[in-house]
């Protein structure tokens, strides 16, 4: 009876839930088509990596033409009557309550009435968009569409663009928000797939956008399930802001009543301008509109200074260098230090990734959960280097042990290869908190999710695999994103993940020293050499050759005592130059000969044999060196005052397959085998 019960309660949930998102997805997928199609009016004049130049604002315009379209004409009465009385944001304000936006338009355009005059188009075009609010019209500056005006007005498809445009319904009665934001989206996608040569520096493939957004949100289902939760995020390089866009579509499904403020920053205008009117088109901008997406560079221009975030997530470029920012940057290290943003160190000029890691930490909630302060959670995308560049007391080492001694590394999650538009490298996700688990205390987890791709059915670009989403994307697609996330969350040693303390990754570099062995010798040549430097020692050296003579000596200390007497005979005082030329000159290593002393109980270090050793912190350095070093050079000795400590994270290390070597008399069998074949072949052809 029960089962009767329950089979069709759960029909009746499908049948309820279903036809909803298909058509959500089909009106979406639909009208993404329908733009697409007009993209086809710019051939010619724009190559196909150009169209969204024209299209994303476009876009951009025509919603915000269909959203204002219902108060248009109270806006226009509002304007008229305030105008020359009151201006900049006073005037915007006024007219934003009328318009119900946090934005409006009081030029007498729409695109309907664009349409009425193809002569002045260019004209019309241009007043109408400076007919919108100021947060409006500085977005469209940053698109720089006044060129594409110009340009499409001189290759008369200007009237026809706007024309096809005006055909497109995007009223919110008919696609709401969130269908909006997936129109946006898509297009956004499809042309940054056009522009695969350049997509990676502004654009991340969706799927790993969606596992970084999986990880972050990962443990925070009862904090972002009651009512009323209100969180904060920010990509400090958010490009066309996909990742922000994600993260609340994320929230959007599972925790509807929470609300997910969305900030980002970046330094491309294009990228830029798209992520602001994203941002405005959803409706999701916080304190202001649009002010929740700025312009600029992040690591010089911190348009975030002093705010905190609940989430941060981000993909900055890869090896990209701040030689631009160095003098600013160092500048901020030196006389800011921890109470700046970059306080445990600067990695090489070439590559500003921890640069970025650095930043992004700087905006960490502190957690004090009586005040509600739940502490931050951060997901970003690295290549290969920030792990393991750098040796010990470097910048980047400095700052990886900054990270792992406060236990703020949680985890990082090697990605497939041939994942991105404009890399085929591997690349890796780290999710860094100030909030662990009590479980995940003094611990790091690595995760080797290599394996978990499908082969896309077309390449863009260096991208070939993809990671599977499930059938709800495609209906035999793994769902290898939901694998990744419960490998994850389980937290326990398996082939694919594996658990370690904190001071597994660190080290201490000693310096290990050998003595100096020389052996002395006059020569012929030599002496001549000396002498070509130093002519004003001639009866010295004489001097020397004659109670020395071409003898070779294997005791340095002996000789230096003997040349000084010599030198006192003749009262001579060279200087400690001249000492060191002739040492230079006329002596040879020699592994037979004896060390050389400093002093009576410290032999002199060989530069040139001088090694390093890189001990684990959880080894007794003293018994290492008698266990490790000592058996294989037994004169060395550690000069403890150049220790170092560092950290690095050698990921395939720790999943390295030994694949055992075959048996030599397999090889031998099978090699005669081929041998046999051959001949058998060849008697074949000769008969």
């Amino acid at each position: 009876m029960k089962c009767m019960l329950i089979f069709p309660i759960f029909g009746l949930n499908c049948l309820i839930r279903e036809p909803y998102n298909r058509l959500t997805m089909a009106n979406h997928q639909d009208h993404s088509n329908l733009i697409w199609q007009i993209a086809d009016l710019l051939r010619g004049p724009y190559r196909p990596p150009q169209y969204e130049r024209v299209m994303l604002p476009m876009t951009v315009l025509r919603r915000f033409d269909c959203v204002l379209e219902p108060t248009k004409q109270k806006v226009l009465n509002e304007y008229e009557k305030y105008k020359g009385k009151l201006d900049g944001k006073a005037l915007d304000a006024r007219l934003n309550k009328v318009s119900m936006q946090k934005f409006h338009n009081h030029s007498k355009f729409t695109f309907e009435k664009l349409k009425g005059a193809p002569d002045s188009i260019s004209k019309d075009l241009a007043s109408y968009i400076n007919g919108f609010s100021e947060n409006v019209r500085r977005i469209f500056n940053y698109f720089e569409f006044e060129k594409e005006i110009e340009r499409m007005n001189e290759a008369n498809i200007l009237y026809l663009v706007v024309s096809r445009f005006s055909t497109v319904d995007l009223h919110p009665k008919n696609v709401r928000n969130i269908e909006m934001g997936l129109i946006f989206e898509n297009l956004i996608r499809r042309f940054n797939e056009l522009a695969n040569e350049t997509a990676g520096d502004h654009f991340t493939p969706r799927e790993v956008i969606k596992l970084m957004v999986n990880l972050l949100f990962i443990n925070d289902d009862d904090l972002l399930s009651k009512a009323g939760t209100i969180r904060k995020m920010l990509d400090p390089a958010c490009g066309t802001g996909g990742m922000l866009a994600e993260a609340q579509s994320y929230l959007q499904k599972h925790h509807s009543e929470a609300q997910l403020f969305a900030y980002g920053q970046d330094y491309n205008k294009r990228a830029f301008a798209t992520a602001a009117s994203d941002m405005l088109i959803k409706e999701v901008a916080h304190n202001g509109a649009g002010e929740n997406i700025q312009y600029g560079d992040s690591l010089t221009e911190d348009k975030f200074e002093g705010k905190t975030f609940d989430y941060l997530i981000s993909n900055p470029p890869f090896g990209v260098d701040w030689k631009k920012q160095q003098n600013e940057i160092t500048r901020e290290h030196e006389k800011l230090g921890y109470s700046g943003r970059f306080g445990a160190g600067l990695p090489r000029v070439n590559d500003g990734a921890l640069l970025f890691l650095q930043h992004m930490m700087s905006k960490f909630e502190r957690v004090d959960e009586k005040n509600q302060k739940y502490g931050s959670r951060l997901a970003i995308v690295f290549s290969g280097s920030p792990m393991f560049s750098g040796g010990a007391g470097s910048g980047e080492s400095n700052i990886r042990r900054w990270i792992i001694e406060n236990d703020w590394l949680e985890a990082i999650v090697a990605l497939p290869e041939q994942m991105f538009y404009n890399t085929g490298i591997t690349t890796y996700v780290w999710i860094v908190t100030n909030r662990k688990e009590m479980r995940r205390r003094g611990k790091i987890q690595l995760v080797d999710a290599r394996e978990y791709h499908v082969s896309m059915r077309r390449s863009l670009g260096d991208k070939r695999r993809k990671i599977g989403e499930g059938k709800d994307v495609e209906p035999m697609e793994p769902d290898q994103i939901g694998d990744i996330v419960r490998m994850y969350g389980r937290f326990q040693e398996t082939k694919q993940t594996k658990t370690f303390n904190n001071s597994d990754f660190g080290f201490t570099r000693v310096t290990v020293e050998r003595p100096l062995r020389l052996r002395y010798q006059m020569k012929l040549e030599d002496k001549a050499r000396f002498l070509e430097a130093c002519p004003h020692l001639l009866d010295d050296v004489q001097s020397i050759d004659k109670e020395m003579g071409r003898e070779s000596y294997t005791d340095w200390n002996k000789v230096e005592k003997q040349i000084r007497k010599i030198l006192n005979d003749n009262e001579s005082k060279w200087k400690a130059g001249e000492h060191k030329l002739f040492r230079d000159v006329f002596t040879k290593r020699d592994p037979d000969a004896k060390e050389v002393r400093k002093n009576k109980d410290e032999f002199e270090a060989d530069t040139e044999l001088r090694d390093f050793e890189n001990i684990p912190l959880e080894r007794d350095i003293d018994e290492y060196f008698k266990m490790e070093v000592l058996p294989h050079v037994p004169d060395a000795w550690m000069d403890r005052t150049k220790d170092k400590v560092g950290y690095e994270i050698n990921f395939n290390r720790y999943f390295f397959n030994h694949i055992p070597l075959r048996d030599l008399k397999e090889i031998d069998n099978e090699l005669k085998q081929i041998e046999n074949e051959i001949f058998r072949l060849l008697k074949e052809v000769t008969i």
